[in-house]
């Protein structure tokens, strides 16, 4: 499982370390994506093959579904930890989510996310207090 948040810096040639935390459940090949507010998801190559056939599970004939496949699968970008546990960020999806030097990276569970830092310090700003506050079950029987 894929926990915590990092603060790596991506290097002139768009390579980013993983943290140490990640490398065992990353060391068989990653894949990153475009993911929502502008950050990209890292999954596993195991994680990505179950998404992906959950994915296809969707109608074709809806169009949210339709859009949504073709940004998830055309954004997505297969690659290999290098010896130094580098990966590196096609310029796209760098483009895609604003990444500069500073970056934050976040364990979400099954997959990671790598944002821009300031990007994420305005999304944690904007939404802490809503989830300290929270008073309904957003997660149904999770709680």
């Amino acid at each position: 499982m894929l926990l915590g948040t990092y603060t790596p810096k991506l290097d002139d040639k768009g390579r980013v370390i993983l943290p140490a935390k990640f490398r065992e459940d990353l060391a068989g090949g990653i894949v990153v994506t475009r993911g929502q507010e502008r950050c990209l998801y890292v999954f596993s190559q195991h994680e990505f093959e179950r998404v992906h056939e959950r994915i296809r599970e969707a109608p074709l004939s809806n169009k949210q579904a339709r859009d949504f496949l073709r940004m998830f699968l055309s954004g997505a970008s297969a690659d290999m930890p290098d010896s130094q546990n580098r990966i590196t960020v096609p310029q796209p999806l760098r483009t895609y989510a604003g990444l500069e030097k500073e970056l934050v990276v976040t364990g979400v569970g099954a997959h990671a996310e790598i944002w821009n830092a300031d990007a994420w310090n305005a999304y944690a700003e904007a939404n802490e207090e809503t989830y300290a506050e929270m008073e309904q079950e957003v997660i149904p029987g999770l709680f």
